[in-house]
């Protein structure tokens, strides 16, 4: 009877969200841990085969840090943003499309699900141009040269929508590209937003590191379950979102105002089944953000 329970409260989200588009940004220990790597897979080829059609964007930070200490070069950020030179980028791109994003494929693959492997250039899927980035420094605003590090210009979705109409799992990585051919690394989290806006997403879920939104980052049990957009700024505004947690939610905002996606979902990768549970119980897991 339990697990009959189970499957009747899955019952009207699977009704709900059959034949919509979910963008999922696949990062943080969800891309770490062996046990976590299943899970996430296991649940995405779920998500498709009840008629939800899922999208992958993901990044790779840890791995892409690991490969640079092997060439010794050292990682640079500044303001959470990885300084990008010609050398960097190529070992971007190496770890990001050449190894990561196979990987993620292989492992779908291996839980009955098709999925294809593309980088933000194949189809020019995301054109970028270079972002420019301003700190402040003895009370004025200067530029500081982030190298190849890009923002979008726009998604072109007809590669996606062929591969989504087809059956296929697209799994992105953010290299967008310029008018020029010129490559650029982009943040995974925006791009996964500016995807899921263009595709008219019903939902943008990120996987991270930590349950959710919280009142008090040291308190789990103080997650937020609901919030809207204001109820974000306002707390963008007090200072209680920091760190890392700053550009997932500066991009969903982003992302419920473009009117496309009709809510965003940050959750805990380090939890058996979060997307799962996030997506077909009443109560879910992490926090949910509406425009409203």
């Amino acid at each position: 009877m339990n697990k009959a329970k189970v499957l009747l409260e899955a019952l009207p989200y699977i009704q709900k969200f059959h034949n919509k588009i979910f963008v999922i940004k696949y990062g943080g220990h969800a891309m770490i841990d062996e046990n976590a790597k299943n899970y996430t897979a296991q649940d995405i080829v779920l998500l498709k085969y009840v008629g939800i059609k899922p999208v992958i964007v993901h990044g790779g930070g840890p791995e892409i840090n690991r490969a640079m200490e092997k060439f010794g070069k050292k990682p640079e950020f500044i303001h959470g943003l990885r300084v990008t030179d010609e050398e960097t980028l190529n070992i971007v791109e190496m770890v990001l499309t050449g190894k990561i994003n196979g990987e993620i494929v292989s492992r779908i693959f291996k839980f009955g699900g098709k999925a294809v492997g593309l980088s933000g250039k194949s189809g020019r899927i995301i054109l970028a141009k270079k972002k420019r980035k301003f700190i402040e420094k003895d009370g004025k605003k200067v530029e500081v040269d982030l190298g190849r590090v890009g923002e979008t210009v726009e998604i072109n979705t007809e590669l996606l929508d062929i591969l989504i109409n087809n059956n296929y799992i697209p799994v992105i990585s953010p290299i967008g590209i310029d008018e020029k051919g010129d490559a650029y690394n982009l943040n995974a989290d925006t791009v996964a937003g500016d995807i899921a806006s263009a595709l008219k997403a019903e939902k943008l879920i990120l996987i991270t590191d930590v349950d959710g939104i919280m009142e008090d980052i040291n308190d789990p049990s103080t997650v937020y379950k609901k919030l809207t957009v204001s109820d974000v700024k306002r707390l963008l505004k007090e200072g209680k979102i920091k760190g890392g947690m700053i550009p997932k939610v500066e991009c969903a905002i982003k992302a419920l105002e473009s009117g496309g996606v009709k809510s965003v979902h940050i959750i805990n990768g380090k939890i058996p089944h979060a997307l799962l549970v996030e997506i077909f119980t009443e109560e879910g897991i992490g926090t949910m953000i509406t425009k409203k």
